[in-house]
């Protein structure tokens, strides 16, 4: 079982001393990793139109891969993962490269939480196409398993097309593991042909059996098992009692789960 932290965005000064301080109590303290959540933007509530997301333009987010390459180099063996990072409004290519040089700065311990994300405001201002996220981030996710592991790729799709060149350097991981989060049927879906693991948004396990239901549906017709993928739930100990902290714990590991980030 591998308990990490999620990164506290939006409670955090632009302080890189204090960025420092806290990953290193965070590896010292033994957690095995540090999860970070992704937002480019954030939204004027009094834009017109109105506002009902649950962040702003006052709400701080460092982007997750520069957090991490900082990080990376201050800590020895805390696992960095982006919780989730919203794919389909990044360029594919350079995420990619930026994600292969992560993974060699931080030897191997990168591990990628994707997903297509809620937020219109960021997908209007990144002029990408908010209504097609979805079969974006599947041609995505094949075309960055081929740039992690072959030299030189060729790929033609719908929004991508690569005449025979390659990444260089090449990640330490061939492929980085993908995780998806999200619940959607399209979700486990994805989860079953692309993922090394799938983050639920549900607080407890019993509040996710029908989605797990459906992701053990396409993973057997993809010749795949809960056994072959890893599941991550976050973890609420705003509220609560250790008592119930380790209920919850234990009956997310009845379902498979074996990776925890707490949020506090």
């Amino acid at each position: 079982m591998k308990i990490g932290v999620v990164f506290p965005q939006t409670e955090f000064p632009p302080d890189p001393t204090a960025v420092r301080d806290y990953a290193q109590a965070v590896e010292g303290m033994g957690f095995s990793h540090l999860l970070a959540y992704d937002h480019i933007l954030g939204a004027n509530p009094n834009r017109p139109g109105g506002w009902q997301g649950p962040y702003t333009h006052t709400d701080p987010f460092f982007e997750p891969l520069v957090l991490f390459s900082y990080m990376a180099a201050i800590t020895k063996t805390l696992e960095f993962v982006s919780g989730i990072i919203i794919l389909p409004q990044r360029e594919t290519a350079v995420f990619a490269k930026q994600a292969a040089v992560l993974d060699v700065l931080c030897n191997g311990r990168l591990r990628l939480g994707l997903g297509i994300g809620w937020n219109k405001v960021e997908y209007v201002a990144l002029n990408q196409n908010f209504h097609i996220r979805g079969k974006r981030i599947d041609e995505q996710v094949e075309l960055l398993q081929k740039l992690w592991t072959e030299p030189l790729v060729t790929f033609s799709g719908r929004w991508h097309n690569i005449p025979d060149a390659g990444l260089n350097p090449m990640p330490v991981q061939q492929p980085i593991p993908i995780w998806f989060g999200g619940h959607a049927d399209a979700v486990m879906d994805r989860v079953a042909r692309f993922g090394a693991g799938w983050m639920p948004n549900y607080r407890t396990a019993e509040s996710a059996k029908a989605t797990l239901a459906v992701l053990d549906g396409y993973l057997a017709e993809n010749g795949r098992s809960r056994t072959d993928i890893g599941i991550e739930p976050r973890l609420h100990f705003k509220s609560g009692t250790p008592d119930l902290w380790r209920q919850t714990m234990a009956a997310w590991r009845k379902e498979g789960a074996a990776h925890f980030s707490i949020n506090t």
